[in-house]
């Protein structure tokens, strides 16, 4: 594994004191080398605010813990509820371009801000854990929960938001897929961002990075709160025993679509019988509303 190409994909959090606001994380598009997503995370702590504005882009803010109250010029609402990711689905806001918006926490509270370029006028929309549907894919050490947020059927311009759950021991993003050309229906190219959090601080997991041509063949591993930007190639993830992993999952590219490809020498894992994991779903929606 060549330093340079993990630096390029692999980016960590900075230590922010807890009873203090800052930004966690924070990597813009230049920064990353792409056209599309910029990222970051931000803690606000109890009766502190944060104002910005989307401009010539479209975002949106996932409430990862605690909770808020959200305003663009059309009332105040109140997002979020559940105590960490572990705890619940979440709350988020879809803002259009060229909208304001003013964040000001009830109780101390992280939200992801996720961007991309954007020129379409659509509403700023609210979106509670009952808007989000959840998936259950896989089975055996293979199960994983999905539960998405910004599906390709809402009425955005360009961005696509999941969130994925993988119990201790367990394979994500599995078969291996890829999404770096553009051939739908069968594909797309989507740029992506991993942005992780583990069930305990000392977890981690091990991601794969590598090409269909064979050239590049990496492994990451990523710890809590990791941001690993995937630009092409496959990228399976596979959690450490003992240890839950999460990650947020922010697409955006030529398409707003999840067409992918899997790799042709395990897509055939795609169609095995395993049986279901009894341990997910991990997290359920009502759950956020009482983990406040």
């Amino acid at each position: 594994m060549t330093e340079s190409y993990v630096r390029e994909v692999l980016n960590h959090s900075v230590p922010v004191p807890g009873d203090k606001s800052g930004v966690l994380i924070s990597i813009t598009r230049a920064q990353a080398n792409w056209q599309t997503i910029n990222f970051c995370v931000r803690r606000l702590i109890a009766g502190q605010y944060w104002q910005s504005h989307t401009r010539n882009e479209e975002g949106a803010l996932v409430i990862l813990g605690g909770k808020a109250i959200a305003d663009w010029g059309e009332g105040p609402h109140e997002i979020g509820g559940r105590k960490d990711v572990f705890s619940g689905y979440p709350h988020a806001v879809y803002l259009p371009c060229q909208t304001p918006i003013e964040i000001s926490a009830i109780t101390a509270c992280e939200f992801a801000d996720a961007r991309t370029p954007s020129s379409v006028r659509l509403s700023p929309q609210v979106i509670t854990p009952a808007d989000c549907r959840e998936e259950i894919r896989g089975g055996g050490n293979c199960t994983r929960q999905i539960v998405d947020v910004i599906r390709p059927e809402f009425p955005a311009d360009r961005l696509l938001i999941c969130e994925v759950y993988t119990p201790s021991g367990n394979w994500s993003s599995y078969p291996p897929h890829k999404h770096d050309v553009h051939n739908p229906p069968l594909e797309v190219d989507l740029d992506e961002t991993y942005y992780y959090r583990i069930s305990k601080p000392e977890g981690y997991a091990f991601q794969r990075l590598y090409d269909a041509a064979g050239t590049r063949d990496d492994t990451l591993t990523v710890a809590d709160g990791d941001l690993v930007l995937i630009k092409d190639g496959y990228h399976p993830v596979v959690a450490a025993h003992g240890y839950d992993v999460y990650y947020l999952n922010v697409l955006a590219g030529s398409a707003r679509s999840m067409a992918a490809s899997d790799d042709p020498r395990y897509a055939h894992l795609r169609h095995t019988n395993l049986e279901r994991d009894q341990r997910v779903p991990l997290v359920r929606a009502g759950a956020s509303e009482r983990g406040s």
